[in-house]
């Protein structure tokens, strides 16, 4: 499956944080049958463009409903624009919503950042939209309030202009495809994503496969964090970070579980394989485009959520 993967995902480009493709193999299954829409089974209308539309959050409890791929948020937070150890990027996507179990995240992520030589906190990218859901576009999952891009930039200021938030982009770490990393990789960098996944909140944590297999030869000690490291295409310039269902949280479908050890030998696999990428397979057919989402294809509560005031 992985050198499946791995042949297939070299004719993609390694994009920046405004594409997503964590859309099969570690993003999940779809949603199960029970947890799709009936109340709304006929409704046509295309998901992303009503909740790209809307610029505020739900007044309701807060609540994560459905995937992570196929889902929206209810009463969503804020991430503040600015933070003492932090800054949201891009504010005119207004994507800087999600879960409060996620802004407490990132809030304490950041401060964590501030610690490290050359880090006054983090450049925060994408989280979801003010109820979630599908977006106008880029991302395929960002959609209950559970996920968010963190910058590979190092923040040297966080007084940055909107207008500078606009325009600033983020660095590239990785060279050949995401084979390995390259000069602009630090030490700084592992430690973040270390701290960043030994958080008991953490679900997985998404970037280059040459990222993960780099950290898995530099790790000391305990290793058991870099499980929740899974190298996928499209995170080079970020990671992406995917915390679990809130405890309690009976709307929320969670992520299958990873797979047992550190990952590591299948993060080298995948590397080999953009090296030396296997042969095609003669009888592979590329699967048919994948439908829009509608609403009749989301969770029944996202109808809720949407025409919420």
């Amino acid at each position: 499956m992985i050198r499946l993967l791995a042949s297939l995902g070299l004719i993609l480009a390694l994009s920046s944080c405004q594409t997503d493709s964590d859309r099969s193999g570690d993003a999940g299954p779809a949603l199960t049958a029970a947890a799709v829409s009936t109340q709304n089974a006929n409704d046509s209308r295309v998901a992303k463009t009503l909740f790209g539309g809307v610029a505020l959050p739900s007044a309701q409890p807060s609540q994560a409903v459905g995937f992570y791929s196929r889902g929206c948020q209810a009463g969503a937070e804020q991430l503040p624009e600015t933070g003492p150890t932090w800054q949201a990027m891009r504010l005119s996507r207004n994507r800087n919503w999600g879960q409060p179990v996620l802004v407490d995240y990132l809030q304490d992520l950041s401060r964590f950042a501030a610690t490290q030589p050359g880090w006054a906190g983090l450049y925060i990218g994408d989280m979801a939209q003010p109820r979630g859901g599908p977006m106008l576009t880029g991302h395929a999952s960002h959609q209950v309030g559970l996920d968010a891009d963190i910058w590979m930039l190092p923040p040297a200021r966080l007084d940055l202009t909107r207008e500078e938030r606009e325009n600033l982009s983020s660095i590239r770490t990785d060279r050949n495809s995401g084979a390995y990393i390259n000069s602009a990789w630090t030490p700084q960098h592992m430690a973040i994503m270390r701290q960043a996944a030994s958080d008991p909140r953490v679900d997985r944590i998404f970037v280059f496969a040459g990222a993960k297999v780099a950290m898995c030869n530099a790790a000391t000690g305990d290793r058991s964090w870099l499980r929740k490291i899974r190298p996928w295409y499209g995170h080079n310039y970020h990671f992406h970070v995917r915390l679990s269902c809130p405890p309690g949280d009976g709307a929320c479908e969670t992520q299958d579980p990873i797979p047992p050890g550190d990952g590591c030998a299948a993060a080298q696999e995948w590397v080999n394989n953009i090296i030396n990428p296997p042969p095609p397979d003669p009888n592979y057919v590329a699967p048919p485009p994948r439908p829009e989402l509608t609403m009749a294809r989301l969770p029944a509560q996202c109808l809720d959520v949407l025409n919420s005031n």
